[in-house]
């Protein structure tokens, strides 16, 4: 299957100066969790934004810099298409970012794995619209506001139907 994982605020924000708008450490359990143990397919700027490659998992990192240095550990191709062949038969690979890989993988995604931040906010980079009448959601799971987490968020989980 292929996956698209994603925290969206309500106006579809993702990010900004490639930087989160949000700490949620219930989040980010859940996005380890899942992609744990999986291929992780980004664009080059997600990538650089993490300290490291994450660990336990197999990165694929789309990028048009012909000369992009390859980090260790990490394969990297020119598109979608690259990236989708390098995963093997039967294995479920996630798309983790950013913005316009999202926009290129929704049409291939089998499921979305949304967590849904219950706030509008400024942002450079936006998940793409998604039309529900192609998705059916399988499970919704809603986490408050506490003294960890600065916004309420829904987990939610969609299959295509």
């Amino acid at each position: 299957m292929i996956i698209l994982i994603a925290a969206v605020a309500e106006n579809l924000a993702l990010g900004k100066n490639n930087e989160l708008l949000w700490h949620l450490p219930d989040d980010f359990k859940r996005f380890k969790q899942l992609t744990t143990g999986h291929y992780i397919i980004m664009g080059r700027k997600t990538f650089e934004s993490f300290p490291k490659p994450l660990p336990n998992r197999t990165h694929i990192i789309i990028t048009r810099q012909k000369d992009y240095l390859v980090p260790e550990g990490c394969f990297v191709v020119a598109s979608l298409a690259e990236a989708l062949a390098m995963v093997p038969e039967n294995e479920d690979t996630y798309v983790i970012g950013g913005g316009e890989i999202y926009q290129l993988a929704l049409p291939e995604a089998d499921a979305i794995e949304l967590t849904k931040v219950h706030a509008s906010l400024p942002a450079d980079t936006f998940f793409p619209e998604v039309d529900l009448k192609h998705w059916k959601l399988i499970a919704s799971k809603y986490h408050p506001k506490d003294e960890k987490h600065q916004y309420d968020f829904t987990f939610e989980t969609y299959l295509r139907i």
